[in-house]
């Protein structure tokens, strides 16, 4: 009686598996990273929106309305490589778009690399800095090199690090010439991208381009400026700034990635086989120019208008090509804004201006009272400090004690909270405080001293172009999720953008990235 209850139960157990239908794979999975987007203007400008783009995404997609960075200073590279690696800085490497090479104390972008030429562009290019695998080379990895994976961006760093280290191609806008460019570091660049350029490219458009409002401004009451606004006009053939770099900070580039997009499906394979593939979009969502937000309270409402309208036309063509029943689509932010200007004096909001290089300068003084001449800070960058090692380690000096004794000499400075030495981060003890920043850091890269410089302040480099503001508040930044039997729902929860590689990896049964350590988000289908 118990074996044949046993095998009544077994039966049963599998009868009940064959009964629910198990979801087929997505045929294509399409990742929108939109900069700078955020889920604050998202809903408060949705009375301007049609019912195609932005309200379709609210009515059936999974919605994250707060999806948070675990690391602080998340900018567009570092955003993007936490994205499709699944992990943080620490581990992955791209710690900014551009950080200090220790070895040559020089500047350095986070997709450089000498070895590899650029296709229409002179920018030598390859993801040899992004030092973990990315959902991206797991697909082909898993289909053995089968599975198509491109990337569209109008930025060089997106397009490369989502690429990842695997696939067929990534493109980006020349912001110097408007061609598609590309790197040889991938495989041979595609007959239909130099057609696109030499037929169809943005420099044979951009002269006759005019952003103007593309509703009536009186709709446009949900953000309001410092001053009165009545409407605005651009020309992008301005003679005296860059016409394609301000361009690619406007809401037009985002038609213009959907314009490469098209070619794409019209001359490839991609999404029409049972094999998945990745499809890896950047859109733009920021201030237009990198103005401050309260010198274009009209043009951030009429660039989430036209963004709107960007992702009707792309849902609509993914539903046309591939059929939205086959594709997943997932679409995040970046989770940063352009720095704000100072607040006016008549708010008294506390404030003041923190030098880095003033600091630095200051430093090194106190260094050379305390162990005797020499140059002890080798540069600064970020507000990062680095230290002379060579010159700690001839002089037989404990690179610990000097890294303790330097921060607590600068968090003497007005307007620094606090300061990190790079032993506190790696071996000090957890707090949730330092939790972030350690995330952030990374050993080989960063430096030996990280200022936290108080809200409110400014930091001024030497370049009046990079001063910032310094806020401490969240940017609210969305997590969506589409099609491939999603489940409807807004999600109030806060979740992680490391949730988003492991996630991708489940639908389409590969495993996840080599540096990620979380699991999956539930209740997807």
């Amino acid at each position: 009686m118990k074996g044949l209850l046993t095998s009544l139960i077994t039966v049963l157990t599998f009868t009940g598996l064959q009964a629910q239908s198990v979801p087929s794979t997505p045929k294509l999975i399409v990742g929108l990273t939109i900069d700078q987007l955020r889920t604050d203007y998202l809903e408060a400008f949705s009375a301007l929106y049609g019912e195609k783009g932005l309200k379709r995404l609210w009515k059936e997609g999974r919605v994250y309305r707060n999806v948070e960075y675990s690391f602080t200073q998340p900018d567009r590279a570092s955003a993007i490589a936490a994205i499709y690696t699944g992990t943080t800085p620490s581990v992955n490497g791209i710690i900014a778009n551009n950080w200090l090479d220790i070895s040559s104390l020089r500047p350095v972008n986070c997709v450089d690399d000498a070895s590899f030429m650029g296709n229409y562009t002179n920018e030598s290019t390859s993801p040899s800095k992004l030092l973990t695998s990315t959902i991206t080379d797991e697909l082909k990895i898993a289909t053995q090199g089968k599975g198509l994976v491109y990337a569209i961006s109008p930025f060089r760093e997106a397009a490369v690090l989502a690429a990842g280290h695997a696939a067929n191609g990534a493109f980006w806008l020349n912001d110097d010439t408007g061609k598609w460019a590309g790197t040889t570091y991938y495989s041979d660049f595609p007959w239909w991208v130099s057609q696109y350029n030499d037929r169809k490219a943005l420099d044979f458009r951009i002269d006759n381009m005019v952003w103007t409002p593309a509703l009536p401004v009186e709709n446009y009451k949900y953000l309001t400026a410092e001053w009165v606004q009545d409407t605005f006009k651009y020309k992008f053939d301005d003679a005296r700034k860059n016409k394609y770099r301000r361009f690619i900070v406007s809401p037009f580039v985002n038609d213009e990635v959907n314009s490469l997009t098209s070619e794409l499906f019209a001359n490839s394979t991609i999404g029409k086989d049972e094999t998945p593939d990745i499809l890896s979009l950047t859109y733009y969502a920021g201030n237009y120019d990198h103005k401050s937000p309260r010198e274009c309270a009209l043009e951030m409402q009429d660039t989430y208008v036209r963004l709107d309208k960007s992702i009707a036309a792309l849902l609509d063509l993914l539903d046309q090509k591939v059929g939205l029943h086959n594709v997943m689509l997932f679409i995040t932010s970046t989770g940063y804004t352009d720095p704000e200007t100072a607040d006016f004096g008549k708010y008294r909001i506390p404030g003041g201006e923190f030098h880095l290089n003033r600091c630095a300068a200051l430093l090194n003084i106190y260094l050379m009272a305390t162990y005797g001449e020499g140059q002890y800070v080798e540069a600064y960058h970020n507000q990062q400090i680095y230290l002379n090692h060579k010159l700690i380690e001839k002089k037989q000096l404990n690179l610990t004690d000097i890294q303790e004794k330097a921060a607590d000499f600068l968090v003497q400075f007005s307007g620094v909270n606090e300061v990190y030495s790079a032993h506190r981060l790696l071996l000090g003890a957890w707090t949730p405080e330092i939790y972030k920043i350690r995330n952030a850091f990374n050993r080989k890269r960063s430096g030996d001293l990280l200022i936290d410089v108080l809200p409110g302040w400014t930091i001024v480099e030497e370049q009046a172009t990079n001063s910032r503001i310094v806020r401490a508040a969240n940017t609210p930044a969305p997590l969506i999720l589409l099609g491939a039997s999603v489940k409807p729902e807004i999600i109030e929860i806060p979740t992680s953008v490391e949730y988003i590689a492991p996630t991708i990896a489940h639908a389409i049964r590969i495993r996840a990235p080599n540096g990620c350590k979380t699991s999956p988000l539930t209740g997807i289908r």
